[in-house]
């Protein structure tokens, strides 16, 4: 496995985890906003601590996932030189025959 496809592959993991913190965020933060008067205050504390945690949870795969992006970007580059360059290796060896 070249280390573009092992990139890509951690860039369409970190996608799924954060998908799912995302969809339990928006679901805790609701709980929270509809029992903000009727529930055990304790308990509703507990969401809101929760809630903090998993922000910065999504805050940092987020941040994973910009670093996978970013480098999918330099390995492209890199291969498209490489491929270019191999290219007109080729054009040149079969000019010179």
């Amino acid at each position: 496995m070249s280390e573009l496809d092992r990139v890509k592959e951690q860039l369409v993991y970190l996608r799924f985890w954060l998908g799912i913190m995302v969809a339990t965020e928006i679901a805790l933060v609701g709980w929270l906003i509809s029992t903000a008067i009727g529930a055990n205050v304790t308990l509703w504390f507990m969401g809101v601590f929760g809630a903090i945690v998993l922000a910065v949870g999504i805050f940092l795969v987020h941040r994973q996932v910009e670093r996978r992006i970013d480098q999918i970007g330099k390995l492209c580059a890199w291969n498209f030189y490489l491929e270019f360059f191999s290219l007109r290796l080729w054009r040149s060896s079969l000019a010179s025959r």
